[in-house]
């Protein structure tokens, strides 16, 4: 299980705008890692809108906002587009990225679960919120401790 702490594993896999994103090309600032169960059902929905519409906030605290789903390239594009979502979206279609960060599935093993992982500047896995319920939590969380962060001495 990772813990808090840990290096986060490195990956790059496509995104729903047809590039790649490389976790490793963003060292030096904080990326928020959130792996949700699928794209344009209700929880989801409300959770990336909650990130677009606070997305500004992420921005001035320096961090990059990615979410991870198992939907395809496609289907990301088009979630996207229809919610204005101004971060990039990857697609795992094959659950690998989600077994590396030991993302437990939800609701006796049905669904994959809403995990999300606050990796910092250099690399390490400084928050994990765990929780299917409130979609949203995930959102004010991740700013609290974006804020610590860049608050901290010696950041």
């Amino acid at each position: 299980m990772l813990q808090l702490g840990d290096q986060a594993p490195d990956f790059s896999l496509p995104t729903g705008s047809g590039n790649t994103f490389h976790l490793a090309d963003q060292r030096g600032k904080p990326v928020v890692l959130y792996f949700y169960p699928k794209d344009d059902t209700p929880g989801c929905t409300a959770e990336a809108c909650a990130f677009r519409d606070q997305y500004e906030d992420f921005l001035d605290l320096g961090a990059v906002v990615v979410g991870v789903s198992s939907d395809s390239e496609a289907s990301h594009q088009k979630f996207a587009q229809k919610h204005r979502l101004p971060f990039p979206l990857l697609a795992d279609t094959s659950g690998v990225l989600r077994k590396q960060y030991e993302v437990p599935r939800a609701f006796l093993g049905l669904l994959p679960g809403r995990v999300t992982f606050v990796i910092d500047a250099q690399g390490k896995i400084a928050y994990i919120f765990n929780s299917m319920s409130g979609a949203t939590d995930h959102v004010s969380k991740t700013k609290e401790v974006l804020r610590g962060l860049v608050n901290s001495p010696g950041k």
